[in-house]
């Protein structure tokens, strides 16, 4: 590569401060939020099974047009989509002529079959899904100029689209981090060193994909801004450190400790480092002249992503069962005995009500088993709980950025304690307003709790007609199910495409037919294996 170039390129990504909250709620939260209600409507209104090209038209262009032509004015797109949205909601839900096979088992026969199993969840495969593809169209977009320069990485301090994406990658991995743990309680109390290693062997792949861009990058004289994470660190280096650093904490969590609480302690542990420990002033200035040093953000932030990852683990262990007390009812060392195989969905309600009843009017009745987890989910009581944890996410941030607990402000060079709370109520955001999507779009008695008032029908003809059940958009389980290899994909895309074209001096329109190329490219694979998984960790 043109050594001049390089140094301008370098420059092109360099010295930013971002842009504001509001701005990227908007063009991120917000044309997702409505894009994904569009599809909805679709799905229930129109078609049960709209057309790979239709869904990527809904879904892809929205988002890759809201950071690029029409990142300057959000509304434009926010006004078209909620106004399509809004029209298909008014409309009476497509009756089916023969129910749609469903994705997840019947809550009896999973009840009884596997009652370890966690039935999908639409509105994580969906937060999950579109979460990776912000961030494969950012990491190629903010290449071009037609990319605004506020939404790329800050230097030190500041928000953008991009930091707020990496901080949600870690989010989601923890989430899914919460699986093995609801599956089988004891998994908290198994001694530390078999899982350690089990963990590490695991990342062992994504640690030799940091390895490789780093030889990469060296030897192809790529672009790189070093103040991202140093000079050999990188993002998939911390992706594979931090579910190691996780398990270590296992014991604490299995004595009750409770996750939400331990996510404020460690990030409260990352700040008084920074702070009182000098941890920032090393950051800022130490010169690079030894290893650690040279890759000073990418070990100093480590704490933080752990903080990061432990949100994740809370919000899975809150969404993921059918009760939102369900883990905390197993820290406290209950069993999930499966039931006989003759019980059935009456048998399913009992329990459940048996279960809430003694969780909350007894708070010693600990001796009856959990609910198992393939009950139907309680989905309304857990937005309702869900949106109690939003509103404290965001309310922690705007005090800590007002009385700048955290410093000057957010940084994702330090990931201080403003960004751990920002990106908590980013995300927590994202996954409440998808559930709040599935309700709205595809309300089914069988997924509110048995004394709910929000029980609505889901059409004129009440239950003795069949309607869409909610589901995610297939296009984004197809990416959601194949998220790490398409990520690399999408970096091998990312490298070539850079190292082929000046992408820095391309007009917006020959940006565009780039991006759009790639990010049909990305999708078409996606497509194309759904059907298994190619990369197993």
């Amino acid at each position: 590569m043109d050594s001049a170039y390089k140094v301008h390129k370098e420059a092109f990504v360099s010295g930013l401060t971002g842009s504001t909250v509001g701005h990227i709620n908007a063009i991120s939260l917000l044309v997702a939020f409505l894009s994904v209600a569009v599809h909805a409507g679709v799905q229930s209104r129109l078609n049960p099974r709209p057309a790979p090209l239709l869904s990527f038209a809904i879904l892809v262009l929205p988002l890759l047009l809201g950071m690029t032509l029409l990142a300057g004015a959000p509304g434009v797109l926010i006004v078209g989509l909620g106004a399509a949205a809004a029209g298909l909601y008014v409309r009476a839900p497509k009756e089916l002529d023969s129910p749609l096979p469903s994705r997840s088992p019947a809550p009896s026969a999973g009840f009884a079959a596997s009652p370890a199993r966690v039935p999908p969840l639409p509105a994580l495969s969906t937060f999950r899904a579109h979460m990776l593809l912000m961030t494969i169209l950012a990491i190629l977009a903010v290449d071009f100029s037609v990319f605004p320069r506020e939404l790329a990485k800050c230097e030190t301090f500041g928000v953008s689209l991009m930091d707020v994406g990496v901080g949600s990658f870690v989010f989601s991995a923890g989430i899914v981090s919460a699986l093995p743990i609801l599956k089988d309680p004891a998994y908290l109390r198994a001694p530390t060193l078999p899982k350690v290693l089990s963990v590490a062997r695991k990342a062992a792949p994504i640690i030799a994909l940091g390895l490789v861009r780093v030889a990469l990058v060296k030897g192809t004289e790529y672009p790189e801004h070093v103040t991202e994470y140093g000079v050999h660190w990188n993002f998939f280096i911390t992706l594979a450190v931090v579910p190691v650093l996780q398990v270590l904490l296992h014991p604490v969590i299995a004595r009750g400790a409770s996750v939400s609480w331990l996510v404020v302690l460690v990030g409260m542990a990352q700040q008084a480092l920074l702070t009182v420990g000098g941890l920032d002033r090393y950051v800022l200035y130490a010169p690079r002249n030894t290893l650690i040093s040279q890759n000073k953000e990418g070990i100093v932030s480590l704490l933080g992503y752990l903080s990061i990852h432990l949100l994740g683990l809370a919000t899975g262990t809150l969404i993921l069962p059918p009760s939102p007390s369900y883990f905390r009812r197993m820290q406290r060392g209950q069993s999930s005995a499966p039931p006989s195989a003759t019980h059935s969905k009456k048998d399913d309600d009992a329990v459940r009500k048996s279960y809430d009843r003694s969780s909350s009017s007894n708070p010693n009745a600990y001796d009856k088993p959990l609910p198992p987890l393939s009950l139907p989910r309680e989905d309304d009581k857990t937005a309702t709980e869900l949106f109690g944890y939003t509103l404290l996410w965001w309310a922690l941030f705007y005090l800590a950025r007002y009385f700048k607990i955290g410093g000057q402000d957010v940084s994702r060079r330090m990931v201080n304690l403003t960004y751990i709370l920002w990106v908590a109520a980013y995300n927590t955001t994202a996954i409440l307003g998808y559930f709040a999507l599935d309700l709205l779009f595809f309300p089914r008695p069988e997924r509110y709790d048995p004394t709910s008032g929000l029980k609505r029908p889901p059409g004129a003809g009440g239950q003795t007609k069949e309607y869409a059940q909610a589901q995610a958009p297939a296009l984004l389980e197809a990416i959601n199910k194949n998220g790490l290899a398409l990520f690399l994909l999408a970096n091998l895309l990312t490298g070539t495409i850079n190292l082929t074209t000046q992408t820095m001096y391309a007009s917006d329109t020959k940006a565009m037919i780039i991006l759009t190329a790639y990010a049909g490219v990305v999708c078409w694979v996606a497509w194309a294996v759904r059907g298994r998984r190619v990369v197993k960790l």
